[in-house]
């Protein structure tokens, strides 16, 4: 595949003020302040990989552009959804959520919206079984905060017969290593890079840094990075990559534990590099490279986060704030013929932050 001019493996660049902004918010005037700046919205898809991330991509750049959310067109919230089925009989309702990226109030939308907390923010669900498929900071306003809620879910739903689990993201290994690496230079495979700058082109936000405590590092650290529940193979990114490291699902979540753990800033760039690759099951052969994992690791479809269903379908919103243009997401993607769910909706691009019961209804 050929590179957007500047943007690919081969060039190296030095990053400005400009690439460690957040569409949307300006550090300098104050966290999480309304940008004012034109210059701050990221540019267009099409400046950046026109025909898709190329082999071998190592994230030195910013990994997809962040639209900015003014600016484009607001899906509208449904309406509160009956709250979830307990049963007594069996496991509970299957939930997945997509990629937060950081946007705690619409999660929380999300889950009341589907019955899974109260108007207090607690685990109202019984036996409902929760899995988030990674991706909880960065580019958003409160990625600390959501690892907070989730992590207290996860200990609300345990206690009364259901669970609340979570996946290993990319944005999880990039946190990871932004703060236990920081500068130290890493083999990126394009010259000299470091996770502290990847984290910062990525959408890292300084409050999280600020915030983030041992508990938080320990918990990230611990996720699995596969699993399969009721048929459905659960993977953050749409990559064959999980191949690489192992042949079962534990296998894989085994050595993606034991990578972080022995601390080399080059193992952890390496599978951070890997986790960030995308759109595997989009294009022709996409379906062979679904049924390559679900042969390897189980299932029946595969769900995934990572890659916004806009970018999936072609469809980007404007930067021009056009009535009526926009990433419209109704719900999840289904595509790679029927094998592939893609559950994120695109919430740092006006899209929408999906929570959603498997199987699907439609």
């Amino acid at each position: 595949m050929t590179q957007g001019a500047g943007q690919g493996p081969e060039t190296e660049r030095t990053a400005t003020l400009r690439d460690f902004r957040v569409p949307g918010y300006v550090n300098e005037t104050g966290p999480y302040a309304p940008s004012t700046h034109p210059g701050d919205v990221a540019p267009p898809p099409d400046e950046v990989y026109p025909e898709g991330y190329p082999d071998g991509y190592t994230a030195t750049e910013r990994d997809l552009p962040v639209i900015n959310r003014g600016d484009t067109l607001q899906v509208p919230v449904e309406p509160a959804a009956v709250p979830a089925v307990q049963s007594a009989d069996g496991p509970g309702p299957l939930y997945v959520v997509g990629d937060v990226h950081g946007y705690f109030d619409e999660l929380v939308t999300a889950l009341r919206e589907q019955g899974l907390i109260d108007a207090d923010g607690h685990w109202c669900a019984g036996v409902a079984r929760l899995w988030f498929l990674g991706d909880f900071t960065d580019r958003g306003p409160d990625g600390i905060g959501v690892i907070d809620l989730v992590m207290r879910l996860s200990a609300e739903a345990a206690a009364a017969g259901g669970y609340c689990k979570a996946l290993m993201g990319n944005h999880e290994l990039l946190l990871l290593g932004a703060k236990r690496f920081g500068d130290t230079p890493v083999n990126s495979g394009a010259g000299t890079a470091t996770f502290q700058a990847a984290w910062l082109l990525n959408g890292g936000q300084k409050t999280d840094m600020d915030r983030l405590q041992d508990h938080h590092l320990q918990w990230m650290a611990r996720l699995d990075a596969v699993e399969e529940v009721d048929g459905y193979l659960l993977v953050h990114s749409d990559t064959t990559a999980y191949l690489d490291y192992g042949d079962s699902i534990e296998a894989v979540n085994d050595t993606v534990r034991e990578t972080i753990t022995r601390n080399d800033a080059d193992e952890v760039w390496d599978l951070f590099r890997k986790f960030t690759k995308r759109f595997s099951f989009r294009d022709e052969g996409g379906a062979d490279a679904v049924r390559s994992l679900l042969d390897t690791y189980g299932g029946t479809r595969i769900v995934h986060g990572h890659s916004p269903i806009p970018y999936l379908l072609g469809e980007v919103g404007s930067e021009e704030g056009e009535e009526g243009t926009g990433p419209v997401v109704e719900g999840p993607h289904v595509y790679a013929d029927g094998l592939a769910i893609a559950m994120d909706g695109g919430v740092t691009m006006a899209g929408k932050l999906l929570v959603r019961q498997l199987p699907l209804n439609s």
